[in-house]
């Protein structure tokens, strides 16, 4: 074999090992880079599913030293729960969240409440307010049992 195709062989093949070196160390560069993403995600995810922990903490709270409308906190607590843990919607004594959920699902909030009639809101405040006297006590126990509740 002449020395200049050996020398073109060699020099051929440092070209070749060299282009390897570069694509694997990006390829790496890129998966550190998504590990790192990922890593970041999930602690947003956690972060997040602690202050919304916390929040039903709060709300329980407030549930217990009458700070809050129970129909508020049910679809509150309704709320963070179909995030946090939706299985305990279903289980004894948090089944009361979703049951005060059902029934006053179909009254508007916020701005639709401004916008609607005087004599009709009266109507459903006092609906509002006879699933409240209904479920209280149910209601009380439920905040009582899900504020100290050990979420996963």
């Amino acid at each position: 074999m002449p020395v200049w195709l050996q020398w073109t062989l060699i020099i051929a093949g440092l070209i070749a090992i060299t282009c390897l070196i570069w694509f694997i160390r990006n390829q790496m560069n890129v998966l550190s880079e998504g590990r790192r993403r990922q890593e970041k995600a999930e602690a947003f995810q956690a972060k997040r599913r602690e202050d919304m922990i916390g929040s039903i903490r709060v709300i329980a709270m407030a549930v217990e030293e009458d700070q809050i409308e129970y129909s508020e906190a049910c679809l509150r607590i309704k709320g963070l729960l179909d995030h946090v843990a939706p299985h305990l919607l279903e289980e004894a004594p948090f089944r009361i969240f979703q049951t005060v959920h059902e029934k006053l699902e179909h009254m508007p909030t916020h701005r639709a409440r401004q916008a609607t009639e005087t004599r009709f809101v009266e109507k459903m405040d006092k609906e509002r307010f006879e699933v409240e006297e209904t479920h209280a006590d149910e209601i009380r126990r439920a905040a009582t049992a899900i504020r100290h509740h050990q979420f996963d």
